[in-house]
Formats: C-alpha cells, sequence, structure tokens
C-alpha cells in the first residue's frame, strides 16, 4: 500500500474507534458515577459525564497495533523500544487522569504520576538528543539533562491541554489542528532525508488527530461527555512525546524551515501557541494572588472570550481559528520555502483580532450591560 493509504487506515482506526467507542464510555461513566456537576467555576449548565479519555486511550491502542502491520511504519516497530515506551507512558498517564476523574487526587499526587510518565518515555528512549541554539549551532545534550528536559516537556505539555479543557471542544480541536499541522511538517522533514523514516513522531501526531476527530462529534457545544483529566493528560503526552522525536532529532539543517531554521524546537509552541500561553497566563496569574497554581480560576482565554460577550461555540471557533493560524506560520514557509509566506497570515491575524474585539454580538452585550 501507498503511504497515503496507510495514513488514512491509522486515522481511520484511532477516529473510528474512538467515535465507536464514546458512546458505551458514556454509560459506564454514568454507572459509576464519573459525571461533573455544574458549579461556579464551570460554564456547563447540566451534569456531564467524563472520562472520554477511555474511548481516545482504546483507539490509540487500536492504531498502533493496526500500524505495526502496515508497510509505511514498519521501520518504526523494528528494533525499537520506543514504540513501547509511548505506550506504557500513555497507559500511565491515561490511568492517572483516570483516578483524577474518578475522584479527585491531590495536585502533587497528579504530578507524581506525570513525572513518572515521562520518565518511562526517557528510559525507553522517547527523548530529544539535539537543540539547535538560535546562531549558536546544533548542541548535543548531555545525558545528565535530557531527562529533566523530558519530564519538563511532558508537564508542560500536559498541564497546557488539561488547562484549555474548559469548553465543549476546544482541547480536542486544538489538539487535532495542531497535530495535524505537526504532522504535515514532519512529512516535510522526512521528504528532505532530514528525518529517519523510522522516528516514531510523525506517527504519534497522526494517532492524536485520528483520536481527537473521532471525540469531537460528541464533545463539542452541547457536550454529551467530556475527554476529563484522562483525556487532557494522554494528549499532552502524545503531543510531548511527537514534538520531542521529531524537532529534537532533525540534525542537518532544512532550508525550508526559513526563520525556524535557527530553533526548530520552537516550532510545537507556536503551534500550541494558545494553551501555552494560557497556562503561562495561569501560572503568573495565580502567583500574584497568593493562591496554588493548581487552583482552578475563570480567568482563562475562554473564560475572557466568553466575557466579551461571545457564545460557547464562537469563543471555541475563535481559539481553533488562533491555532490554524499559528500553525499555518510555521507550515506555509517551510512548504512553501518563502518567508513572505507571512504576509497574509499576519492580515488574518489583525482580522482575527479585531473580530475577536468588535463582533456584532459582543458589542449588542456591552450595549445590554
Amino acid at each position: 500500500m501507498s503511504r497515503a493509504s496507510d495514513t488514512l487506515i491509522v486515522v481511520g482506526v484511532a477516529a473510528g474507534g474512538t467515535a465507536a467507542l464514546t458512546p458505551a464510555v458514556r454509560l459506564v461513566a454514568h454507572r459509576i458515577g464519573a459525571v461533573v456537576e455544574p458549579d461556579e467555576r464551570r460554564v456547563h449548565l447540566r451534569a456531564t459525564p467524563t472520562l472520554g479519555g477511555m474511548a481516545m486511550f482504546a483507539s490509540f491502542l487500536a492504531a498502533f497495533a493496526v500500524a505495526s502491520r502496515l508497510e509505511t511504519f514498519r521501520d518504526v516497530f523494528e528494533s525499537s523500544s520506543e514504540p513501547l515506551g509511548i505506550v506504557v507512558a500513555a497507559t500511565v498517564i491515561f490511568l492517572v487522569g483516570a483516578v483524577d476523574d474518578l475522584r479527585p487526587v491531590s495536585p502533587p499526587a497528579k504530578m507524581a504520576g506525570q513525572v513518572l510518565a515521562a520518565s518511562v518515555l526517557y528510559l525507553l528512549g522517547v527523548t530529544l538528543f539535539y537543540v539547535r541554539v538560535p546562531f549558536g549551532g546544533l548542541w548535543a545534550l548531555s545525558p545528565d539533562v535530557v531527562p529533566l528536559i523530558t519530564v519538563l516537556w511532558v508537564v508542560v505539555m500536559a498541564n497546557a491541554i488539561n488547562f484549555i479543557d474548559g469548553l465543549d471542544g476546544l482541547a480536542a480541536g486544538i489538539v487535532a489542528i495542531a497535530a495535524g499541522a505537526f504532522y504535515l511538517y514532519s512529512q516535510q522533514l522526512l521528504d528532505a532525508g532530514v528525518l529517519a523514516s523510522s522516528n516514531v513522531g510523525p506517527l504519534i501526531a497522526l494517532v492524536a488527530v485520528g483520536c481527537c476527530v473521532g471525540f469531537l462529534p460528541h464533545n463539542f457545544h452541547p457536550a454529551r461527555i467530556f475527554m476529563g483529566d484522562s483525556g487532557a493528560l494522554f494528549l499532552g503526552l502524545l503531543m510531548a512525546a511527537s514534538t520531542m522525536t521529531t524537532g529534537g532529532r532533525v540534525v542537518d539543517q532544512f532550508s525550508g524551515q526559513t526563520y525556524f531554521f535557527f530553533a526548530p524546537m520552537i516550532i510545537p509552541f507556536v503551534m500550541l501557541g494558545v494553551p501555552i500561553l494560557d497556562a503561562a497566563s495561569s501560572v503568573i496569574r495565580r502567583a500574584r494572588r497568593g493562591i496554588p497554581w493548581s487552583q482552578a480560576d475563570k480567568g482563562h482565554l475562554h473564560h475572557r472570550l466568553m466575557r466579551l460577550g461571545h457564545g460557547h461555540r464562537r469563543s471555541v471557533l475563535i481559539l481553533w481559528n488562533w491555532t490554524a493560524l499559528l500553525s499555518a506560520v510555521v507550515l506555509f514557509p517551510t512548504i512553501t520555502g518563502d518567508g513572505d509566506a507571512l504576509v497574509p497570515l499576519v492580515v488574518g491575524g489583525l482580522g482575527l483580532i479585531l473580530y475577536t474585539m468588535f463582533h456584532a454580538g459582543r458589542r449588542r452585550t456591552a450595549s445590554i450591560e
């Protein structure tokens, strides 16, 4: 089979499996009491089952199993412990999130679970080897530093996705867009010969896309089920593993990267700019107020959009569009090799800012107040 057909098979298994399993998970969640009740810090108005990450996790396992039998991904599974590392680490972080969905655990315990999952990735070889420093050349990372960077990378990504998971369909849509863009970026690296065919990063991104696409029909407003911490932490780990093994393995310079030529590890921070910005502002905001970083509040980007007068769906679509725009900032110059591709993106960004700040619905809300 061709690479295109193998790609469609993997996405189809991940998406189809998630879409098919989610209703069953919803019934199970109702029966075991994994239900999120409305309260003052949440925006949903009715009790909604959680634990949707269970459907995504099961479909991830199925997609990985199918991929191992396909010609396109054969090199990924031969003579490497990395696929095993992804599966074991994903299992650990999924279980941590699932326990928290059923009975909230303390922030230190949840963090310990994330560190354990990241440590499994490192021990089984899923990490980055190099960092290209702007104007400083390629740096081979010391074995003493790699474990710390791996843990930090996973913790940042997992919590960024978890923080942004505050509106129906928001986290799943953002990860689907960013992971899809990152997969396309990795294909450019493969075609240019600067990324090995045995690299597991593109496959992880592909599976993440499928899981999110399959979950969105059940999760878009009004959501019938939430992904919960089991889904958000799981998706964060997948994005962390994919970005580390792709951006941190490229030795040769790739001219198609244009302005990312000097620092390719900046790319995931651009594509996932929305959740990362939200997570950073959350930590800073809570530090200024003297409250724990893990304490929930209503100061996230999506909450601010709703206070501007945007409805639930429109707030989600605005943040999806920002993710798509930031992903295009990476993809267009990479594919075209022309830095001037930024010009229409800047125009698009200005238009999105104007829409966000001055949409008619927002003006009507302001006049009513």
